[in-house]
Order: C-alpha cells, then structure tokens, then sequence
C-alpha cells in the first residue's frame, strides 16, 4: 500500500517513477550547544550498508504528516537519505520558537552533529522553500566545510526589508496570518495547523482594529511570539533581526544554488536579488519563476522536480540540470524564456511619465496631481503577491474609482510590450505632514476597460520635507497585448497589505489615532521606468 501510495504521490508531482524502500525513524535527538534538544526524522534506504550524503530539511511546520510526505518521502524514495528536523520550539523540539533568530547556530550545531554521525560520509545538502529556505541561507555562507549544495526555494536572505517591514513598510497581512498559522498549528483537533476561511475572516477582522499590538490573541488565542517580536521591532536597523538577515555573508562561501520562485510570490524580489548576488559572487545558481502564488500546487511541482535532478547531481553524480541556468515564464504570453543572467541582457529600459489629465506618456509635462490619504479610511489593496489567496491579478477599478488614487493611462498599444527584469518609479511629491506612504501600481488595461495590477511597491516615508521619492517594484516578466493600454496608479497606501501610516512617529503597533495627510505630486521628475525586451 505504501509503493502505490507513492507511485500516485509521484504521478501527481510529475516526478520519474521510483521505488527504493526506506525506513524511517521517529525522534532523534540532537543535541545544541545552549543544552536544548532539536527532534528529527532520519530517512534512508533499507539495507544502506555504507555512509552516504544526507538532505537536510529544517522546518517549523512538523516533522511528518503531509510536510514529511511532500518533502522528504519523494527524495527517500529516490534513494536519498533525508533528515528532517524540527526547528526550535516547535513539533517537540526543546525551547521557544523565535522564527529567524536562532536558525544559524542551531542549523550549524545541526550539520557538526550530522558529520559526526557514522551512517554520514560528511556531503550535506539543504532543501525546502519558504521557512525551511531561509533555514538553508541561515546556515550555508557559515557553514566549514561548505555544504555540497541547497536549493533555498520561495524565500530570502533577508526578510526584513524584503518581506516584513517592505521599504520601511510594514506587511501586517503576511505577518499576522503567519502568526494565525504557526500560533494554532499545534493545537489539538483534526484540521489544527491547515487553511482555516474562519482563520482568515479573523484575520481580516483583526487588522481593522486599534491598536495593533495585541491582535495576536484575536486570531491564535494566544500571544504569539513572532508577531510580538514584528510590532516591536519595527524600526529600520533594529539589531534585534541581526541574526535574520544573511544578504550581508560573504557568498563567495556558498555551494551551488537552486531557486524556484513565483511572479506572484511574496518573497519574489528577496529571491531574484539573492540570485543576483550569487552569481556575482561567482557561485553556480540556477533560477525558475513562474506564474504561482506563494505555495501553488504548480511552485511545489517545480520545486521538486528541480530538485530531484539538483541532488541527483550534486550527491550522486547523475546528469546536470539542462537549459539556461533563468528560466522564466513570460506572463499572458503562455511561454518561457531562457536566460543567462538576471536581470536579462537584451532590454532597454522604457520611460512612461505622468501627465495632466490622468495622460501616462513618453515625454514629461510640468502640472500637478492632488489627493488626501486618511488612515480612518485607508486606501485598499486588491490582488498581489500575499500569503494566502486570493492574489495574484485582480480588477482593480473599484480602487481606480476613489479619491484617495490618482491614475495615469496610457494610450493604445499598436505592438506587444514585453516587461522583463526590474520595475522602479520615481515620484516628486510633497506631503502636508512628515509621515506619509507612496504606494506605486503599475496595472494593464484590457479593450474592455478592465484595469489588473502586474507589478507594485510601496515606500514609508519620515521625516519627509518633500521631493522626489524613489520607490523598488516588484520585477515581472509581462507582455501588455496589443490593443491594452499601460497605467500607473499612486496612492497613500495598500490596506491592510501593509500597515495604514497614521501620520505620526509613534509605533504602528500602539497607535490608536490618525492624521489625513494631503499630497501633491508634481509631474515634472515623476515617472515609471520599464524594462523592456527588444532581443
């Protein structure tokens, strides 16, 4: 029952039959340094005689069930042996769970004790996305001897200023239904731990309310750790989230890298810059991104796919991975693209300035555009990179529609615009008050008239005595169809995405009032600047 269980568990991920027998064993204990114990499950063939390499996956989610049979079964399967390891605090690992602050010294103690083991022969690789991908950029740039590779899917280096607290902005949505997430998924109860409507109704509920520190207890029931940690160490550099970040390590230590991410993906711009960095640091890396929101059954595909070929080379010597190292699907096209590098060489980057009338042209005007942000009625968001669905592209004309959104239309398309790398926009805008968002959208708009988002970004501003405001959208690989039309919209804000600026210094997590805050933005220095393909 097991074999068809995984033959039909392959046949869904569209992986190569295989069928080597494993054997698991529950509960072994590693030791760390501080005395505390980590819980893994360890993998590996029945009848392996000899050390072999191991795959390390650390995770917070649990050690089995479905976590252990999408991850780890598929690679045991294959031969591979796999040890799966709960983080600290969680799914019986001794201490408190504190994600992202104590993944390097346990993730390193890990791989010593791992080496030391007989059934080890000293080749480690990581392997896993999102959390359990950051635990890999946690460990690999320190790690002595390096790992032999990891493949650090749908996540960052950083996750700070790339995911939580976006150019200063924070990512409330994200970080409270993870906190909804990891404070309930081991509470007692059948469907404990897995999507709940109910969950994120409490969620959308909760962010509505003032103050934000406590919310917490509205969606988990309890405090969670995480979202104490976030709501109070919000200001930029706070060395709280030193041990977090990993964008600063010498990459010249890094092992081969595999990455998959998704245009829609939350952590798409922390990804492609880690991709970067990498290969100018001279390591080995190999990227795919597709047209998936964070976890889509077709990311998880991939990632496994990819993966399997990856190990398979790097641990047993089986075929390198075929293609370019970039792969990316190129959005309403229905096709891929094959890179060298990324960015791509091959593009020319294209000005669209905003103009009198709600006009988006190629050469610039000198008039203004004015509207009020109130944080008692904050500006929506609709579709996006998110956590969970719904995202991705969306109608966006109900927001179009309000006062609080200036809109800037371009004219008809006479041939495909192919949008490929980088996004930016620069905004020359004064504000009546020191403390304001500028939020950026860059949308298409089909025959019909309806207007859906492609790329956003968004910057917090303080302190601010006005000028021009440069603001990082997320990158894309788009083509705007014939006969669309191109728009930028610009706004205060993107509720509850991101926390609504209240107009003030004080904490986002303990103010309880608001100031409107009127901005003008001057045409003559604002603009969005399009990459676009031409090879």
């Amino acid at each position: 029952m097991s074999r068809l269980t995984g033959l039909l568990a392959d046949i869904a991920l569209g992986l190569p039959r295989s069928a080597v027998p494993y054997e698991m064993r529950e509960d072994v204990a590693v030791p760390m340094p501080d005395g505390v114990t980590l819980m893994a499950n360890h993998y590996r063939p029945v009848g392996a005689d000899r050390p072999m390499p191991v795959v390390l996956i650390r995770v917070p989610y649990g050690r089995g069930g479905a976590y252990g049979n999408l991850f780890a079964a598929p690679l045991a399967r294959r031969g591979h042996q796999v040890f799966v390891q709960a983080t600290r605090g969680t799914f019986g690992s001794g201490g408190q769970f504190r994600p992202f602050t104590t993944e390097k010294d346990d993730g390193l103690a890990t791989v010593a004790w791992l080496r030391e083991q007989p059934w080890c022969d000293g080749r480690i690789a990581m392997a896993g996305g999102s959390y359990f991908g950051h635990t890999q950029w946690a460990v690999a740039p320190y790690a002595d001897p390096p790992l032999t590779c990891v493949a650090p899917h749908i996540t960052s280096a950083n996750v700070t200023n790339r995911l939580f607290y976006e150019q200063g902005t924070p990512s409330i949505h994200t970080a409270l239904s993870w906190s909804a997430q990891i404070g309930r998924q081991e509470q007692p109860g059948l469907l404990a731990g897995m999507p709940d409507p109910r969950v994120r109704t409490r969620v959308r509920r909760a962010l509505g309310r003032l103050p934000l520190q406590a919310v917490d207890v509205t969606v988990a029931g309890a405090p969670v750790p995480f979202w104490r940690d976030f709501v109070e160490h919000a200001q930029p550099g706070d060395e709280f989230w030193s041990q977090a970040d990993h964008d600063g390590a010498d990459l010249t230590r890094m092992p081969p890298v595999s990455m998959v991410t998704g245009w829609w993906d939350l952590f798409l711009r922390g990804n492609l810059a880690d991709y970067t960095a990498l290969r100018a640091a001279g390591v080995p890396a190999r990227l795919v991104v597709g047209p998936w929101l964070h976890g889509e059954p077709g990311e998880l595909r991939t990632i496994l796919q990819t993966d399997t070929v990856w190990l398979d080379h790097h641990l047993r010597g089986g075929p390198a991975p075929s293609g370019a190292p970039v792969r990316v699907h190129l959005q309403r096209a229905d096709r891929w693209l094959e890179f060298q590098e990324w960015p791509p060489s091959g593009v020319r980057d294209q000005v669209w300035h905003l103009n009198d009338e709600g006009r988006l042209g190629l050469s610039p005007d000198s008039s203004a555009g004015r509207f009020t942000y109130d944080p008692a009625n904050p500006t929506p968001t609709v579709g996006g990179p998110m956590l969970q669905p719904p995202g991705k592209q969306a109608d966006n004309r109900i927001v179009e529609e309000r006062p609080d959104v200036l809109v800037f239309t371009g004219p008809v398309l006479a041939a495909p615009v192919d949008v490929v790398g980088p996004v930016r926009a620069s905004v020359n805008v004064r504000t009546s008050i020191p403390y304001a968002d500028v939020f950026v959208r860059l949308c298409d708009v089909d025959e019909k008239g309806v207007s859906r988002n492609v790329v956003d970004g968004i910057r917090r501003l303080t302190e601010f005595e006005g000028g021009t405001v440069g603001v990082e959208l997320f990158p894309t690989a788009y083509r705007f169809r014939t006969g669309h039309r191109l728009r930028v919209q610009v706004s205060g804000g993107a509720f509850p995405r991101y926390a609504r600026n209240m107009g003030t210094a004080e904490p986002f997590g303990v103010a309880t009032a608001g100031r409107p805050c009127d901005f003008e933005v001057l045409h003559d220095g604002s603009h969005i600047v399009l990459p676009v393909l031409t090879d």
